[in-house]
């Protein structure tokens, strides 16, 4: 049973590589991340060195103190000072655990500025956010992440000249970002409860109906990273898959003009539709036919 424990205890400590994403969170695409990832590690050698001395010390109780002919069993009343010391040591362990997350918590919660070689944000206010959650130079992306029954969109916000934010481009299930810039995301609803969660950028964030939840990441090097909604929204729970695409600074300005101009020309496109059919020319006429 020892030797049982020694070695489960051993493969934790040696593969937490291996780990990643069953007892450590995943890490590795954002500092948020990566931050909480390393509290839930400190977390857990922690408990390992708890468990081993606890079952050894049990093991070694059953073993020292077991039935043997000829001794008699005797009645103990404790022990004071180990009562005591044992006490005092959980709750330091305690205190040092709250103090380490208290520490670390801001890393989390707070979005830090932008790297070297990410998009430049210092021209214009198309890409500063407004909401509560900003970082130091108040200069960040800003995309909404709408949840839907069953479906991601995503929306990059300021980017056209529209008060009402009706002319930004959108995309669906895959969000493409620059690198070594700071992502702000408005995670909101449209129907039900949903989940978006990255494991990779950070923690779960909620989309609840009439609130906006802010979250935000910054990945280093170019990348796909996957995930889910985690809130059971409807039967169609399973399909809302959500997946992110860091790209440099470059590709990202040339993709978010491309997609304008195709989202523009779609536009112009229904609009012609609409106009053929206040003319009267529905869809057996040739001219809806070759452009609807």
């Amino acid at each position: 049973m020892l030797a049982g424990g020694l070695s489960i205890a051993l493969v934790l400590l040696l593969a937490p590589s291996a780990l990643a994403g069953s007892i450590i969170p995943e890490s590795g695409g954002s500092p948020a991340a990566n931050h909480i990832s390393n509290l839930y590690t400190i977390t857990l050698y922690i408990a390992i060195v708890i468990f081993i001395g606890v079952e050894g010390t049990i093991v070694y109780c059953l073993y020292r103190f077991r039935a043997r002919r000829g001794r008699e069993a005797k009645q103990i009343h404790g022990n004071t000072r180990l009562e005591i010391g044992w006490t005092l040591g959980a709750a330091a362990i305690v205190v040092a655990l709250a103090t380490i997350t208290f520490l670390d918590l801001h890393s989390i919660r707070d979005p830090s500025n932008s790297g070297p070689g990410g998009l430049d944000l210092s021209n214009g206010v198309q890409y500063e956010t407004t909401g509560a959650l900003k970082p130091p130079d108040g200069r960040a992306l800003t995309i909404q992440v709408n949840g839907a029954q069953f479906y991601w969109r995503y929306t990059y916000l300021g980017v056209s000249s529209n008060a009402d934010g009706l002319g930004d481009p959108y995309t669906y299930y895959q969000m493409v970002v620059p690198t070594n810039t700071t992502v702000v995301l408005k995670v909101v609803s449209q129907d039900v409860v949903h989940e978006w969660w990255v494991p990779q950028l950070g923690g779960k964030v909620q989309a609840v109906p009439g609130y906006v939840s802010e979250t935000w990441f910054k990945i280093a090097k170019p990348g796909n990273y996957k995930g889910q909604c985690s809130f059971l929204c409807g039967r169609g729970h399973a399909r809302m898959i959500a997946e992110v695409t860091a790209v440099s600074p470059q590709k990202y300005t040339s993709w978010l003009a491309q997609l304008q101009s195709n989202l523009t020309a779609a536009d112009i496109n229904d609009e012609n539709c609409r106009k053929e059919l206040a003319q009267g020319n529905g869809p057996q006429s040739v001219e809806f036919t070759k452009d609807c």
